[in-house]
């Protein structure tokens, strides 16, 4: 039999970098799983033995990759994959499964693509590194949302710099600048009725430059970010105050309880109430 080590990470309210769910497992042989799809990035790290990942590429056709100790793999949201363990040496591996607005960004930095998702660590020692922020990570499930969410920083840190492939980001400071300025503003003002024509102007750009831009490095348009920034704050509110769905509403922006519920379920599946209800939030509604 397998053994395996697996959790479910309890907290939502991490934006830029977050966690969904990490474990561990020694495999049988042929162990497989799949074909499946993930929401999330999941990545994988083979600490001993051998196994076959099968991904699908741009085509929708599916590329096969051996995978041996010491390497790793990234499935990426939406793409469908196979894994299979070797039949006379398992593998035993690692994972966790993680996304957030900066979470594009840095997969870029460290070269890897649902076309070559085949991790090849360049620099042993920081690769050492990540493996033992990935085991310390499943190891101490029981330790503070904070804490675990740091030490997935460090993780992020070491796949990015121990990669092959690492591309070095060049003359970005001031689109760095301008988003750190379109963040603090959406931090400061999310409740209020703006639009990104506002965020656009506070940071002294047009609209379509901006967008452009924000789109780029994030991955999302500045709209579809202020409704998720939005949605992780009404997620907050439900789950730590007893407000009623029409207050919790307007406190992210919604005056129109009905637009706010709807927003709400187009991001997270199910109404406020029904969230509420499964999160063990406030009772008053």
């Amino acid at each position: 039999m397998s053994e395996v080590i697996f959790s479910v990470f309890p907290n939502e309210n991490f934006v830029d970098l977050g966690l969904y769910q990490f474990g561990w497992e020694q495999c049988d042989p042929s162990h497989s799983f799949g074909p499946a799809a993930r929401n999330h990035y999941l990545f994988h790290y083979c600490l001993s033995g051998t196994g076959t990942l099968y991904a699908q590429n741009g085509r929708k056709e599916s590329d096969a990759f051996q995978i041996k100790s010491g390497q790793g793999f990234m499935i990426f949201p939406h793409q469908v994959c196979t894994y299979i363990a070797d039949y006379e040496l398992p593998w035993e591996y690692v994972w966790l499964e993680f996304d957030g607005l900066r979470v594009k960004e840095a997969i870029e930095l460290s070269g890897l693509t649902p076309e070559q998702p085949v991790y090849k660590a360049r620099y042993k020692d920081i690769a050492a590194a990540m493996k033992d922020e990935m085991l310390y990570i499943v190891n101490h499930k029981e330790e503070s949302s904070f804490h675990l969410i740091g030490h997935l920083y460090l993780f992020m840190d070491s796949l990015v710099r121990s990669s092959t492939s690492t591309h070095i980001s060049k003359g970005n400071n001031l689109r760095d600048f301008y988003l750190k300025e379109a963040f603090s503003f959406i931090e400061q003002n999310f409740q209020n009725d703006i639009s990104v024509e506002d965020i656009a102007a506070f940071c002294g750009l047009n609209r379509s430059y901006f967008g452009k831009i924000f789109h780029e490095t994030m991955g999302k348009t500045p709209q579809e970010f202020l409704i998720s920034y939005r949605m992780t704050k009404a997620a907050e509110l439900l789950k730590l105050t007893g407000l009623s769905i029409g207050d919790i509403g307007n406190a992210v922006g919604y005056p129109n309880q009905l637009h706010f519920s709807r927003a709400f379920k187009n991001v997270y599946g199910i109404s406020p109430r029904q969230w509420r209800y499964e999160n063990g939030g406030g009772r008053n509604t």
